[in-house]
Order: C-alpha cells, then structure tokens, then sequence
C-alpha cells in the first residue's frame, strides 16, 4: 500500500505539488502579515485577488492551449492594451451600448490572433518572432489610438464587467439582513458538491476501464484541501459583497477550457500536437489549422482581458497591458504545463494564477519594493521550470 501511494504521489507530483504549495504560500503572508499587525485572509483581500488578478487567469487560459502546442505569443499584454483602447473608443467616443462593444472588440480580438497565427501555421515562422513584433506592434497602435491620452470613464454597465457583483437572489427569500449573502453559499455549496461528485464518478470509471484509482487517503486528503479551501473563501465573499461578475465569468470559462481540453477530439489533438508533431500530422490532424486557431482564441481572450483591465480602471491607458505577457506565461509554468510542450492542465493554470495572485497582494501588503517583487516572481519561475526538468529526467 505504501508502495502505490508513494508510485502515485511520485507521477502526480506536480498537480499536487502546486495546490500544496499555494496553501503554503497563503499561509505564510497569512502568518507574516499577522506579525505585522496586520490581517491577510479578510473579505476585501480575498475579493480583491479575484478582481485584481482576472486578467492573468483569463489570458493564462489562452496561453496554456499556446504552450501545449509547442509555441508562444509575447504580444498578449499589448494586444489587450490595443483591445481595451479600442473598447474605449467605441464606449466613449461613438457612444455604443456595452452590448454592442463587447462583441465587436472580440471579434477585433480574434482578428488580431488570426493575423499572427496565420504567418505561425502557414508560413512557419516561428512564434516568438511573430508574437515580439506584435507586441511592438500593437502597444505602438495602442498610443497611437489613444493620442498619448487616456479615454475614460466609462458607463455603469460597462465598468459592471469587472467592478460589479451578482445581486443576492436568494437571501431574502430566508432572511431580513444584508449579510450574508445567500446567493454565493448555496453556489459554494453546489460548487463543492459538483467536485466531489465529478471526483467519484472519475474513480467509478477508472474502475470501470480496469484502471487503478487513486488511493483513498490521497482522494480524501486532496478533495478536503479544495473543500475547505472553497468553503472559507465563500463564506468571506458571502461576508462581503458576494460573487463579483468577473468572478462568474472567471468560473464560466474554466470549466468551458476544462471540458475542452480533457472531453474533446480537438482539445487531445492539440495536447498530440505538442507532444510530437510529426506523429500527429502522420495520423491524419491538421496540425496547422490547429495552430491557427488556438492563436484565434488566444487573441479573442486577450481582448476580454483588456476589456476587463479598462473596466476596472475605467481608463485606457497607453501603459495598460505592461507585463501581462509575462504574468500570463508564469502562471503556466507554475501551473504544471511543460515548457517543450504536450502536457498541462486548465486547473493547475488556475491555481498557478491564483499563487501569482497572492504572492502579488501580500507582498504589496507587506511594503515589498516592486524591484524585489520582480525578483521573487523570477526565481519563483526559474524554480517551477527547473522542478520540471528534474521531474522530466527522473
């Protein structure tokens, strides 16, 4: 038995590792915090990392199909600069409803990564050099559309994007008071449901293809972890003021990238075309279609995120988008994505993002001196890749 748990922690080392260490990492700025007179795991710090750090998970999303592909695109940071100041101009300038913005700037979005996909797929010209010019690009057409200046502000109902949160539907049907807030424990509640009911039902049919289970004592450990982690974070928000709107959207295109990724013939043939290329077009994929469209997606989600930066701002700035690439890229290496390719997981980038997050807010918190951020954010990252090469050789 101790055979098996050792065998099993040993090939999941990574996905484990990460949750792990996120909770090491909340519960160090948790004590550090404390010993500074100060308190870390409060309800607006907690909404605050959700709102302040949408952006990151969001293009960490796209970034991971990129990756698992076997490329890369620096130019997501300046082509959500370029997005949210073309949002702005349509918002501002020419008046239309958020309705009508929100999709045009994503099809602008998707445009754009057409573009830089289509010289990657087709003319195999290698992404970094593609994606560096459209970082330089695309923060030049961003200055230039906004003329030096910012556009601001912006409409209730656009800044709702990122600023607002989901009305309680729920609590007064049970309550008089404001708080808590009712609609985000009853999805708190199903939320934890829906993971240990997903849980059981990959183990039932594990068993049922003849394949070993993990054990017990890792499946109970793993899903308490989660459980309680959703639970406190919850209950903080419902203490507060409930879901932001970002945060719905956040959990919305997680679980549409998960089912993608793990359910589908074209999330597996992506992971097949990162793992060997030659294989793949061998076995009959399209390998260059798929290319082009996962640069497709990743320009459609880098205009939602810089839609979601300008309505929290409610700004365009010509220096919005600075070092999201970087932010971006992090996130997936920290989440468990191999830098060669062919390996990584929608929820590890999640929790790779989140990591990213709270190292953010505590040591800001902290009065850490962004000189020093940098450096602790770059020798986080040099870790994540080196536990990786270590992992891949053993």
């Amino acid at each position: 038995m101790a055979d098996k748990s050792s065998g099993h922690l040993g090939a999941h080392l990574r996905e484990n590792g990460m949750l792990l260490a996120l909770v090491a990492i909340v519960a160090l700025f948790t004590v550090a915090i404390a010993y500074d007179g100060k308190s870390f795991l409060i309800p607006p710090n907690i909404s605050n990392i959700f709102l302040q750090n949408a952006h990151v998970i969001i293009l960490a999303l796209g970034m991971l199909l990129i990756i698992v592909a076997g490329h890369i695109d620096l130019s997501v940071g300046s082509v959500a600069a370029f997005t949210g100041a073309v949002a702005a101009w349509l918002t501002v300038t020419l008046k239309l409803p958020f309705y009508v913005v929100i999709p045009l700037t994503l099809v602008v979005g998707g445009l754009i990564g057409a573009a830089q996909g289509y010289w990657v797929a087709y003319w195999r010209i290698p992404s970094f050099i593609v994606t560096l010019a459209g970082m330089m690009v695309f923060r030049g057409a961003t200055m230039w559309m906004l003329g030096g200046q910012n556009i601001g502000p912006f409409p209730d109902e656009f800044q709702a994007l990122s600023s607002g949160f989901v009305p309680d539907l729920v609590g007064p049907l049970f309550y008089e008071a404001a708080k808590p807030h009712g609609l985000t424990l009853l999805v708190v509640v199903l939320a934890i449901a829906a993971i240990l009911w997903s849980g059981l039902r990959s183990r039932a049919r594990d068993a049922e293809f003849g394949i070993e289970p993990e054990p017990m004592a890792f499946f109970v450990g793993r899903n308490a972890i989660v459980a309680a982690g959703i639970a406190f974070v919850g209950w903080q928000l419902a203490n507060f003021r409930g879901l932001p709107n970002v945060m719905v959207v956040l959990t919305v295109l997680t679980l549409l990238y998960f089912f993608f990724t793990e359910n589908t013939t074209m999330g597996r043939r992506i992971y097949a075309l990162g793992g060997n290329e030659k294989a793949a077009k061998l076995s009959g994929i399209r390998t260059d279609r798929l290319v082009f469209l996962t640069f497709v997606n990743m320009g459609v989600l880098a205009a939602l995120a810089g839609m979601v930066v300008t309505a929290r701002l409610n700004s365009a700035t010509p220096k919005a988008g600075t070092g999201f690439e970087l932010d971006a890229i992090a996130s997936v290496f920290i989440g468990g994505a191999s830098m060669t390719g062919g390996s990584g997981k929608i929820v590890g980038v999640v929790v790779g993002a989140l990591i990213m997050g709270v190292m953010n807010m505590g040591m800001s918190i902290l009065g850490i001196g962004n000189e020093y951020q940098f450096m602790i954010k770059g020798l986080v990252l040099l870790a994540a890749v080196i536990f990786d090469v270590v992992n891949k050789a053993r």
